[in-house]
């Protein structure tokens, strides 16, 4: 659990830190053996702003926090101090929600705490490789390259996640607006058939009376579907708002036929480049996995990897670890193998990331090659099948007419 220390230190400061640990008795007595004098220990839940709560469950948007890190790395590079960085980025921050978090952040750094304690305070606004990836610049004294880095890692996964996202909006379309087509041919076009083949008192055939069927009973028991559609979803939603049920949910997400190893590997990727990143900043190997796998989106997966950090703290090697959880493939866990070997864990890190992001650009141009004609045969058939039923009745009271 995280908490939020406010210690004084052997040169008279008062400064707030965040720090992880088992309980505030074990911190409390951690920090006084490191000769700080503990004013307070309070868990990191209790902080924030004094703003409505709805405005604490949103975040900074990603492009904005990118644009707002490339300006910051650009000013500290150019020789400016922190606190006049801070002050020239508030002068020109238009973004409410943003703007008060920066100015509270520039107060926390004016009275003496470090920029990663008080960006890690509002930790829920901002990606959680942020303050530790600023705590990494801070005890190496080079506060721009990491940030710098920082940015880099940012503009990777951005740039995944659109891939991902763009690439589903096509299929997405097209099976809303084939729906959306077969809803309107049973629901309107077949009720209306059915009252005309009513009159002609002609027995109908097997394919038509179940056509018929099916458009009776959604026009007459739409709104029953149509609220049994809105409580599924709304239960779902619900359902997956507890940790629980994110993790059954995310689980299917990963089972589903096409899309699911594309989810897969953008959660690998995202632990990857995550991991690479902390560790390229001097981070140790334990805290940077801790905070790595907090920042895989999907919650299935991370259950996956988080007995790795116990198993590496207790000795055993990153890649055997990993090679337990079952959650990457042999290629991905025999990469890191070779960089723990050689030294440059960090560097088949980001190969294994790279690799990841590859694969996952393949398969989705595999899926845009085959969704549209796998959706034109499909609805093909259906439309023919309703066109067949409605029409086939008609042939046959032509047939005995004549």
């Amino acid at each position: 659990m995280q908490y939020l220390a406010r210690v004084g230190t052997p040169e008279g400061a008062v400064v707030e830190q965040l720090h992880q640990a088992s309980d505030a008795h074990a911190l409390r007595q951690d920090l006084q053996r490191k000769g700080l004098h503990v004013f307070e220990v309070r868990p990191r839940r209790a902080v924030g702003l004094a703003m409505p709560q709805r405005r604490l469950r949103r975040r900074i948007a990603p492009q904005r926090f990118l644009v707002f890190n490339q300006e910051l790395a650009a000013l500290l590079a150019a020789g400016l101090p922190l606190l006049q960085t801070l002050d020239l980025m508030l002068e020109r921050l238009r973004e409410p929600l943003f703007r008060e978090v920066l100015t509270d952040v520039r107060e926390r750094v004016a009275s003496g705490e470090e920029l990663s304690a008080a960006f890690a305070v509002h930790g829920d606004l901002f990606p959680r490789l942020y303050p530790p990836s600023l705590k990494a610049g801070e005890r190496t004294g080079d506060l721009e390259k990491v940030i710098r880095r920082f940015i880099r890692y940012l503009q990777l996964l951005l740039d995944a996640r659109k891939r991902v996202v763009s690439a589903l909006v096509y299929p997405a379309v097209l099976v809303c607006l084939s729906a959306v087509m077969v809803l309107i041919m049973t629901g309107y076009v077949v009720p209306r058939f059915s009252v005309f083949y009513a009159d002609l008192d002609a027995e109908l055939p097997l394919i038509t009376r179940v056509t018929m069927s099916i458009g009776a009973f959604l026009q007459e028991n739409w709104w029953i579907l149509l609220l049994a559609v809105v409580g599924a979803v709304w239960g779902l939603r619900r359902f997956a708002r507890t940790p629980a049920g994110r993790i059954v949910v995310d689980g299917w997400k990963l089972r589903l036929p096409i899309l699911g190893p594309v989810f897969h590997r953008f959660g690998v990727s995202e632990f990857t480049r995550s991991l690479a990143t902390l560790l390229d900043g001097g981070l140790p190997l334990v805290p940077s996995l801790e905070i790595s796998i907090q920042a895989v989106g999907n919650a299935w997966l991370r259950d996956r990897l988080e007995p790795v950090v116990q198993r590496v703290r207790e000795g055993k090697a990153l890649y055997a670890a990993l090679e337990q959880t079952g959650a990457l493939e042999d290629i991905a866990v025999g990469m890191v193998k070779v960089g723990e070997t050689t030294g440059a864990l960090g560097t088949m890190l980001t190969n294994v990331s790279d690799f990841v992001d590859q694969e996952v650009e393949i398969r989705m141009a595999r899926l845009l090659t085959l969704v549209e004609p796998l959706m034109l045969v499909v609805m093909g058939v259906i439309v023919a099948l309703l066109l067949i039923s409605v029409y086939l009745p008609m042939f046959s009271v032509l047939g005995q007419v004549r």
